[in-house]
This record gives C-alpha cells, sequence and structure tokens, in this order.
C-alpha cells in the first residue's frame, strides 16, 4: 500500500468517529423520569420502547433516551424533572407516577410531556380537559384509583364470610384521601369494616402488614402505586407469613405470587405512552394529543396462590377471570 494511500485511510478512520458522534448528538432526546427504579420494572420500560419502536424509533438508532430514577423516594422527583428540563431534551415521559408527572409539569411549561397514571388527571391538575389537553402536557390514564371497590367485591366474593378488610394505601398519593372514600363506600355496600392502613415508603410495609393483623384482618386491598409495583414479591410473601388473602391492582402481583388482580394493563399504559412520544418527536403539540383512556382490564387468579391459602375459588368467580395461572 502506497504511503499517501495509507494515511487518506487513517484519516478517514479518525474521522469516523467524530461524524458518528455528530450523528448521536444530533438525535432527538427523551427524558424518562420514573418514581421507581430499574430492574423491578424492566418490563414496562421494554413496553415503552415497543411503542416507540412502532412509531418508528428505536433507542440508539434514532433517538437517545435520559434515564432519571427517584428509587422510591417521591421528594426527590421535582430535582431529577428539573436537571432534565435543564438538559436539552425534545420530550419529558413521567411514567407510572402522577407525583412524577406533577413534578415534570412543574419543571418546564414549554417542553412537552407524555404522562401515564391511574389518577384522573385533570382533577390532579395535570390537563385542562381530556380532549383538549390545553397545555404542554398529555398521557394515558387507567383511572386505576377509582378501582377500589371493585376489588373489594371481588374480594367479598371469594370470602363471603370475611367481616373486616383491610386497605393498604400509599399517603403520598395526590388522591389518597378519594381512594378512601371510595374504599370506605365499597365497605359499606356490602356491609363490612374496612381498616385503612397507610404506607410512605418500602420500610413501612413489614410494620404495615403486622398492623393489619394485629387489627384481625381478614382480607386486604392492596392500592395501586409504583412503590407497591417495586415491591410486590414482598407484597406476596407478607401477605402469605400473615395468612392475609390480598387482591391487587396489575397483573404482575398475580404473577409474583399474589392471590388476585383486577386493573389495567400497566404494560399497555407504557406502550401506549411511547407511541405519544414518538407522535410528539414527528412534530404533534401534546396540547392537541387528546388524555387516553385505558381500555385494557383484567382480572387474574392465582390458583397456586388460592391453594397455600387453602381457598376455594368459586367456579363463577374463576369463570370470569381473564387469566388463571396455576
Amino acid at each position: 500500500m502506497r504511503r499517501r494511500t495509507f494515511i487518506a485511510l487513517l484519516g478517514g478512520a479518525a474521522a469516523w468517529p467524530v461524524a458518528a458522534w455528530g450523528q448521536q448528538a444530533a438525535m432527538p432526546v427523551i427524558g424518562y423520569l420514573y418514581a421507581g427504579s430499574p430492574e423491578p420494572s424492566a418490563h414496562l420500560l421494554a413496553a415503552f420502547r415497543k411503542g416507540l419502536s412502532e412509531a418508528g424509533y428505536v433507542e440508539g438508532r434514532n433517538v437517545v433516551i435520559e434515564f432519571r430514577w427517584a428509587h422510591n423516594e417521591g421528594d426527590r422527583l421535582p430535582e431529577l424533572a428539573a436537571d432534565l428540563a435543564r438538559r436539552p431534551v425534545s420530550v419529558i415521559v413521567a411514567p407510572g407516577s402522577i407525583l412524577a408527572a406533577l413534578a415534570a409539569k412543574a419543571a418546564s411549561t414549554t417542553i412537552p410531556i407524555v404522562f401515564t397514571t391511574g389518577t384522573d388527571p385533570v382533577q390532579a391538575g395535570l390537563v385542562a380537559s381530556f380532549n383538549r389537553p390545553g397545555s404542554n402536557v398529555t398521557g394515558v390514564t387507567s383511572m386505576n384509583l377509582d378501582l377500589g371497590q371493585k376489588r373489594l367485591g371481588l374480594l367479598h366474593e371469594l370470602l363471603p364470610n370475611a367481616e373486616r378488610f383491610a386497605a393498604l394505601m400509599l399517603q403520598q398519593s395526590s388522591q389518597v384521601e378519594a381512594m378512601v372514600q371510595d374504599m370506605l363506600a365499597g365497605a359499606a355496600s356490602i356491609g363490612r369494616q374496612i381498616e385503612i392502613v397507610r404506607v410512605v415508603t418500602a420500610r413501612d410495609i413489614d410494620d404495615a402488614f403486622a398492623n393489619i393483623a394485629a387489627k384481625r384482618a381478614e382480607a386486604a386491598v392492596v392500592s395501586p402505586g409504583p412503590l407497591f409495583n417495586n415491591n410486590r414479591v414482598q407484597l406476596a410473601i407478607l401477605a402469605a407469613r400473615h395468612g392475609l388473602p390480598a387482591i391487587y391492582s396489575s397483573r404482575e402481583f398475580a404473577q409474583a405470587g399474589g392471590l388476585m388482580s383486577y386493573g389495567p394493563s400497566i404494560t399497555e399504559e407504557f406502550r401506549q405512552g411511547g407511541i405519544y412520544c414518538a407522535r410528539i418527536l414527528k412534530g404533534e403539540k401534546a396540547a392537541e394529543l387528546p388524555v387516553l383512556r385505558a381500555s385494557k382490564f383484567e382480572f387474574i387468579v392465582n390458583l397456586q396462590t388460592a391453594r397455600a391459602f387453602r381457598l376455594e375459588v368459586p367456579p363463577a368467580l374463576l369463570a370470569r377471570a381473564d387469566e388463571v395461572i396455576e
């Protein structure tokens, strides 16, 4: 090889990383603000990436995702959201937590924000209306917090002779009082008593179950929330240890060993969130994208756990299940 040709090739090779870096730097950036931790939510992130890819965006190829994890420390969310807002992000996604969505909205009035939540986003102050959000915020909601009475009713069908129930709730939820009133109304409708037990951090979960046992509750409804999602295995273990049949807010809990679950498909919400982020990257405005309502709800029964509790699940209840885990 001639010396001049070799030098030309070497120069091209040296220039390639710079060019590649320049292309990567030009990619749009999604800020990902999550209240929990990466490991327990890996399947949800996969669903979000799936939604992005369905709309033409693949991480590392034509989009970059900048992650911020609060690790169940809700008071860190405003700081993490502000950090993302200071960076050149094209959109911020705040999935699975109303507190994360509110923190993102407080951090920027110009960067488009996509949320996924179980909360009513109008009541929470995220958007002006479902059809016309009217600001830089839009997303997907399951209205999951309104399903407490439904879950209590399913638990009552399984345990018709149970007199005392408990409801495990996240104190940091922005709509915790609305959830409390919903559960109290549900208990009154079936003529039963219910104890409200509140949790602030993961360290409170063990004590909460001990408290439920001390109050002689015979079954429990575990309300939705990222803290519970990230500690679903611990919740299933504690329920078994205390002999406390429980119903949870999504299939992930039943898959982790929980007795029953009823609620929206969380993975579908994250997938839709990915699609909305992609639409915004393509030029659509958050203010003109209506808030989506979850349409897929699932009732899951874990028969293996039922046997461990020595419970006979009524055939009528099993017949209504979307999935039975043997």
